[in-house]
């Protein structure tokens, strides 16, 4: 029995979302302006899909962490470059390592697995690794029992090592100066090609850092070149970048902060004192600030999710279980979370979608095209409504015309968007079905 005939309904869950939001910036580029893109002739702010996936990630994994949520109870990621920080701070609570050799000891370990390290000089980046790893969130506290288990052997691999490591850096110290990050690296390479990590060790180290049961990196996938033996996994989820339905507007918004010590100065008549530093305001500057409503969809791959997990050692049932409760997970994070930047400045975390359509289809369906006439407010209305009304007569056309495709489920937390929903349904013109919680919304 295959594991696609296992999975109940099409193989592609299929979700598409519009949003209004005003007056926030959730993500910006390297000059702190908000991100944009050009389609259909016009200019449109732009949400990264990478803001959108990461704010997704850690809502579900949050839940999940907090006992909350289809994914409590279940094993989560941690996306990070702190593994060796990670590990030795298990070695030392859990195991009564010293500081020193702890940090060293897990350093050397996942050096020798070809992972590198900052800067050794640089304190702030010496320990942690110049890629981010995804990993399960056990991974540091496992990494720490097999080297507290083997400590005898460790430690003494690891003082060899480090020894080859400082032989090493003198060699290259003697040649022509090269490359500081590239002398670094060959540093790194020879150390671990003269004295290798003992292969049981290794092989625990990189069963620790394995996908294992983390179910946010079945969904999600991860990518780890630099650990040839290590899996990479093909995520589950495919998101697009959100754009807005309509031309961009934005707004260099100008602020004045205020200095609360020399306020209370003037408000007991005391500026006197200094009234040449009391002119004026604390600090001013600028920043941009975007609204307007979003287009966004994402794809989860059904089967994807099941072998995903499969491959990570469960069982089918195991899997089967894990990959419903990962799909529900999946849907209320992706109607929930919103990326935080500038989340206490502008409440942008409290957004709410006008509508979500969920359908079920043998592929992806993507409906960006809709919008690529962009929305006029003077002529088409309000965005909100205009783009529900645009999106549902795609929906309604394509399925028309697919029978890969299910007409789905809508959902709404707008009143005027429910009323252009029941006038739509009055007028025989809405095929998917309305529902009025977010647990129905893929029923």
């Amino acid at each position: 029995m295959s594991t696609q005939s296992s999975v109940p309904g099409s193989q592609f869950l299929s979700l598409h979302l519009l949003e209004t939001v005003a007056a926030v910036l959730p993500v910006r580029d390297e000059n702190g302006a908000p991100k944009a893109i050009v389609y259909g002739g016009v200019e449109r702010h732009m949400i990264t899909s990478q803001a959108r996936r990461r704010a997704e990630r850690v809502h579900a994994r949050n839940r999940a962490n907090s006992g909350i949520g289809a994914l409590k109870g279940h094993t989560m990621g941690i996306r990070t470059r702190e593994w060796a920080l990670i590990t030795a701070r298990s070695l030392e609570n859990d195991h009564k390592w010293e500081s020193e050799t702890a940090v060293s000891t897990a350093r050397a370990v996942l050096e020798a697995l070809n992972l590198k390290f900052g800067d050794p000089a640089k304190k702030t980046v010496a320990n942690l690794t110049k890629v981010l790893v995804f990993a399960p969130a056990d991974a540091g506290t496992r990494i720490a029992e097999h080297l507290a288990a083997q400590a005898e052997r460790v430690t003494s691999w690891a003082q060899q090592y480090l020894a080859a490591q400082a032989e090493a850096a003198k060699q290259k110290k003697r040649k022509k100066p090269a490359d500081e990050e590239q002398e670094s690296e060959a540093t790194e390479n020879a150390a671990a090609t003269k004295v290798p990590l003992p292969k049981d060790i290794r092989d625990a180290v990189l069963t620790a850092l394995a996908p294992r049961d983390a179910i946010d990196i079945a969904l999600y996938g991860r990518f780890l070149a630099e650990i040839a033996d290590s899996p990479n996994v093909d995520g589950a989820v495919q998101s697009s970048h959100a754009f807005t339905v309509h031309e961009a507007e934005q707004v260099d918004d100008f602020f004045a902060a205020a200095d609360d010590a020399k306020l209370d100065r003037k408000a007991h008549a005391l500026d006197f004192l200094d009234a040449a530093d009391d002119a004026g305001a604390g600090m001013t500057g600028y920043q941009s600030l975007i609204s307007g409503t979003f287009y966004r969809h994402a794809v989860l791959d059904r089967f994807r999710l099941r072998r995903n997990l499969e491959a990570a050692g469960m069982t089918r049932e195991k899997a089967e279980e894990a990959a419903v409760a990962a799909e529900a997970e999946f849907v209320n994070s992706f109607v929930d979370a919103f990326p935080e930047a500038k989340r206490n400045s502008t409440a942008s975390t409290g957004t709410l979608p006008a509508l979500v359509l969920a359908f079920d289809g043998d592929r992806p369906f993507n409906y960006a095209g809709a919008f690529q006439q962009p929305i006029d407010e003077l002529t088409d209305g309000p965005a909100g409504a205009a783009a529900v009304r645009r999106l549902l007569r795609h929906h309604r056309f394509v399925t028309q015309r697919r029978p890969d495709i299910r007409p789905g489920n809508v959902l709404t937390y707008d009143p005027d968007i429910n009323a252009v929903l029941e006038e739509l349904k009055d007028k025989g013109q809405l095929d998917a079905r309305e529902v009025p919680s977010l647990e129905e919304l893929t029923a």
